[in-house]
């Protein structure tokens, strides 16, 4: 019996601190060759486009896919997963809530071993639904003191500020200098910007940037000199970097960084490298999401959708 669960059904189901634990276990699981993802497929028509990933957690018993669809009436998510062992479809899940969790887990993950111990401010540009899980991520691995936001409407600003401000249980500062949340310790971007809202100059040394908002090689958030600083620049996955990576591929075309510098978070979870050397160090993390995160947070939605009887069963 194959089990279909809501954008609702996810909502209740999933928190961030599960989706945290999640992801960091998958990405230590893939770095030790534990685990299997590949990249992002795409196809695109005029008026709409399709795109398809695809990982398998055997620790996890997860396989599956996730499928999305982009067009002028919006984004449609739905993620697909199989038993590891047996190969059922155990469950059909409608994935936007599951997406934005696992997108700011990332993240989290990401600050939680790159970011200075004493990191306790918070730059925050773009104020969209992908980043209020960046910063609850972010909140739930470091005790935050101070959080700016900078995004193009004042009026969106501070509707994200009382929102989130709430959420969090803190007053969440807005400001209309974009140079502002660069100065703070822990700085991330997600905006769908085609052209760079940080810049390596703003940055003060021992930062930590976390780039998610850019998932395509024509849109860049960051300009070149934000890698040029950077002591140490990691990705979900290698086989993203000449695909997607398009915070990435101006230093990579140009030689300002070569692909054997750059390195897989999962590889820093693992304890195969060491990331942050010192605190001096500016560390960025450019995000672009794998079906692996995908799947390991979806098993957590089936598991306690089994266990709370939660969802409607298919029968094909």
């Amino acid at each position: 019996m194959t089990l279909l669960l809501t954008e609702s059904d996810v909502e209740n189901l999933l928190d961030m601190p599960s989706a945290l634990e999640a992801v960091e276990s998958v990405l230590r699981q893939h770095a030790e060759g534990r685990a299997t993802n590949h990249a992002r497929r795409r196809v695109s028509l005029p008026g709409s486009g399709l795109n398809v990933m695809f990982a398998g957690a055997p620790e996890f018993n997860a396989l599956g896919l996730k499928a999305y669809t982009i067009a002028r009436g919006g984004a449609r998510f739905y993620t697909m997963l199989f038993d590891a062992e047996g190969g059922e479809l155990l469950a059909i899940l409608q994935s936007d809530r599951l997406g934005q969790l696992r997108t700011g887990a990332a993240t989290g993950v990401a600050t939680k071993y790159l970011a200075r111990e004493d990191a306790t401010t918070l730059g925050l540009y773009g104020t969209g639904w992908q980043a209020e899980s960046q910063l609850e991520a972010v909140a739930a691995v470091r005790d935050l003191e101070r959080v700016v936001v900078h995004s193009r409407s004042e009026e969106n600003r501070k509707a994200f500020a009382d929102k989130m401000g709430e959420r969090i249980g803190m007053e969440i500062e807005t400001t209309h200098a974009a140079d502002e949340p660069a100065a703070q310790d822990i700085v991330v971007t997600v905006t769908s910007s085609r052209d760079p809202v940080l810049y390596g100059e703003w940055l003060r040394p021992g930062t930590h940037v976390n780039t998610a908002g850019s998932n395509m090689l024509f849109k860049h958030e960051i300009d070149r000199e934000v890698v040029k600083r950077a002591g140490f620049v990691c990705v979900d996955s290698r086989e993203e970097i000449g695909l997607e990576a398009g915070d990435l591929m101006p230093s990579l075309e140009t030689g300002a960084i070569l692909p054997e510098a750059v390195y897989e978070l999962g590889q820093v979870i693992a304890g195969h490298i060491e990331g942050r050397r010192g605190p001096e160090d500016i560390t960025l993390f450019a995000s672009q999401g794998l079906a692996l995160e995908d799947m390991a947070v979806a098993r957590v939605v089936y598991d306690r959708a089994v266990e709370r009887d939660v969802g409607r069963d298919l029968e094909f």
